[in-house]
């Protein structure tokens, strides 16, 4: 499914199988989430998005043939295939130990063909290798709304008191981890939402509301998942003092204007940009220790149009996945 043009619908193609290059893996997908970068892609309000490109990095599959160089994988191994597709290991952010913000990195998706495919190439070095046993189509959506989840709760700090504000596919994952952390979550959903706020009970959610809504007690930090700036003030109004606000998405509206005040007594705004291998690692020691249960809403591949206004338009509790 491919996307020809910025703001228009994708187009079903056919194509000769991609050829991998002596770092990759060919890959048989198995199932590719539809995150809501996807939509940030498709409707262009990302930077420098150049049609044509095959848009999904929650890719799940198996590996159908190696590159001449590598090593470590063998035929018929599952792997996921995430946002990051490439660090280029030279700049000073790589030699960091902080390749999610490499000076000339790759993106699944976004600048090089992605999951919205019946086959793709990746580089095997940024491949992840995944349990032979699990559902592809549940394990789809950890690979980034999970990744980025984790990484957000990481940033967030070791607060008890967690808020979510939005409560999708991110959150719906990071919930169990938290509940499983013995922290409380405080969900925070479109107004009138009540079936999201039921979602959210479902999975242990101490309170749930409307995004507008005061929470019933102070938030050691709170999580923004929609992509919505006018929700930062009200983040910010409903933590305590000395916590933190955590943007977690990679575009959002602009933040309004908010008194100092609110900022006063050392909260903090802070962003999560991208994610690195390590993050991989350490998230899926996690979700196996947690038994995570993603919730899922399956589409076929021709069907990505449909999957990405269900999600656009708030029609989807937990993950949208396509399914080749």
């Amino acid at each position: 499914m491919v996307l020809k043009r910025v703001g228009e619908p994708l187009v079903l193609e056919e194509r000769p199988d991609p050829e991998p290059g002596p770092s990759e893996l060919l890959i048989r997908v198995e199932a590719c989430g539809v995150c809501r970068t996807d939509l940030h892609v498709v409707d262009g309000e990302l930077p420098d998005v150049r049609p044509p490109i095959v848009p999904g990095h929650e890719v799940v599959g198996r590996v159908a043939r190696l590159g001449t160089e590598v090593e470590g994988f063998k035929v018929g191994a599952r792997v996921g295939v995430p946002w990051l597709g490439r660090a280029c290991g030279r700049c000073p952010y790589c030699r960091d130990g902080r390749e999610n913000l490499c000076d000339d990195p790759v993106f699944t998706g976004y600048n090089r063909d992605g999951g919205y495919a019946t086959d793709i190439v990746c580089e095997a070095a940024f491949a992840t290798p995944l349990a032979e046993n699990a559902d592809a189509a549940a394990t789809a959506p950890l690979l980034c709304a999970g990744l980025i989840g984790w990484r957000a709760l990481k940033a967030a700090g070791s607060g008890r008191r967690v808020g979510l504000y939005g409560f999708g596919a991110a959150a719906h994952i990071l919930a169990q981890i938290c509940r499983a952390e013995g922290r409380e979550v405080y969900a925070f959903t479109r107004p009138g939402d009540e079936a999201a706020q039921s979602f959210a009970r479902g999975l242990g959610a101490v309170w749930a509301g409307g995004s507008q809504e005061p929470a019933p007690a102070p938030l050691d930090a709170a999580i923004l998942f929609a992509p919505v700036g006018a929700l930062v003030p009200a983040a910010l109004r409903a933590t305590r003092k000395g916590g933190r606000v955590v943007c977690a998405g990679i575009h959002m509206s602009d933040i309004p204007s908010f008194p100092y005040r609110w900022l006063w007594e050392e909260r903090q705004i802070v962003s999560v940009a991208n994610l690195t291998r390590a993050d991989a690692a350490e998230f899926f020691a996690v979700a196996a220790r947690v038994d995570i249960r993603a919730e899922v809403t399956r589409y076929r591949l021709e069907d990505a149009n449909r999957a990405l206004a269900d999600l656009r338009d708030g029609r989807l509790q937990g993950a949208a996945v396509l399914t080749p």
